[in-house]
């Protein structure tokens, strides 16, 4: 189990650029300057967390704590923290069509064009139908919700 626990040197190179660049990504998203940014600008700075984030998901240790979080956190959050991020990642990946946040949107015969049964059909499929899940993220230095 301590083995496992200490990264070796292929994940230890990805983990600390991963950290870093997301946390550098995180501590701008939460700026008020990035307001006044291109809506373009804001949209690759959250698409590239999502994408990084999804990134260390891989990591052995992270997956543990997404299984943990099944059994000690509220209902759907471990898969907020794993499947939808996925999920978006991979909308943004596949389809990298949009500009802004207020263009992007999915289709059945869209994300099916090659071949139905994918990552983004699987997720939409095992999610459709079940009732809307709520979630915000606070910043708590200025006591107010992000979104």
């Amino acid at each position: 189990m301590d083995e496992q626990l200490n990264p070796n040197d292929a994940e230890l190179e990805l983990l600390n650029l991963s950290y870093n660049r997301f946390y550098d990504i995180y501590e701008e998203i939460f700026e008020d300057s990035l307001w006044g940014k291109d809506s373009y600008y804001r949209f690759s700075k959250v698409r590239d967390g999502f994408s990084i984030y999804t990134e260390l998901l891989n990591y052995e240790p992270i997956k543990w704590v997404i299984e943990e979080m099944k059994k000690r956190r509220p209902p759907m959050e471990s898969e907020i923290s794993s499947e939808l991020f996925k999920f978006i990642r991979n909308l943004l990946s596949h389809f990298p069509f949009f500009n802004n946040w207020e263009e992007v949107w999915i289709s059945k015969l869209l994300c099916n064009w090659f071949k139905e049964g994918q990552s983004i059909d699987r997720f939409l499929r095992k999610y459709s139908g079940r009732s809307e899940v709520k979630y915000r993220f606070w910043e708590p230095s200025k006591k107010k919700r992000l979104i």
